[in-house]
């Protein structure tokens, strides 16, 4: 694989810069977050990133884990599911609905976080990054709502949000920023082939079926937006 791949598919993190807090991001990417960051502080908010740049590795080992039942899949509402009630087929489309196959996540380019405000919890508050977090009426909820108006007036310093609307593959993620400028170009590299590629040399937890139907899952789940 050439460089450009195993940076698309999150083998490598050597393009991107990281914080104190050991979390990376591509250079472009965290001057633009700077200026949000230093915009919501004007507004009383203390945006944070909770989750940056995600190796393939650690990807697998999500999917494998929610795979074979020994971390938690939950549905759209936070509730979590019951492994057993679900054929196969269900549970990697369950899956899907929240966490990318590794190789398929925008947490691979360094272009996209995963946000929260600070300011909003106790210092030992436990991060969820749920549905009910970032509802209106959650802890997150206003710093959101800003967010989302400075979206409506395309003043977000080059993020958006992924997830805003479900297209009936991945599930709304209002804590999901995506620094377009840079994302659109990986976007548009991650072909099916490339992924198809990555996932043969890995050790995939329902790997069979998921290339049985990694055109309909690539159609689904990525050309919306990957995890």
């Amino acid at each position: 694989m050439n460089l450009q791949t195993i940076q698309l598919t999150g083998q490598t993190d050597t393009h991107l810069q990281r914080d104190n807090a050991g979390t990376g991001l591509q250079p472009a990417c965290w001057q633009a977050f700077y200026q949000l960051q230093a915009a919501a502080a004007e507004a009383g908010y203390d945006l944070q990133v909770a989750s940056g740049f995600r190796s393939f590795d650690r990807q697998l080992k999500i999917w494998n884990d929610k795979a074979s039942g020994v971390r938690p899949v939950s549905d759209d509402d936070g509730a979590v599911l019951a492994r057993e009630v679900f054929s196969e087929l269900e549970w990697m489309h369950a899956i899907l609905r929240f966490s990318a196959l590794p190789g398929g996540s925008r947490h691979h380019w360094g272009t996209d976080l995963d946000v929260f405000d600070a300011a909003a919890v106790p210092p030992d508050y436990r991060l969820q990054l749920s549905p009910a977090e970032v509802a209106d009426d959650g802890p997150f909820g206003p710093m959101h709502r800003w967010i989302d108006q400075r979206l409506q007036k395309s003043d977000c310093f080059g993020f958006s949000r992924p997830y805003a609307v479900d297209h009936g593959g991945v599930a709304c993620e209002r804590w999901h920023l995506s620094y377009l400028p840079l994302a659109q170009g990986c976007e548009a590299q991650l072909t099916e082939s490339l992924l198809r590629e990555v996932l043969d040399a890995a050790e995939l937890q329902l790997g069979a079926l998921v290339a049985q139907n990694l055109p309909e899952i690539y159609r689904r789940y990525l050309q919306t937006g990957g995890r």
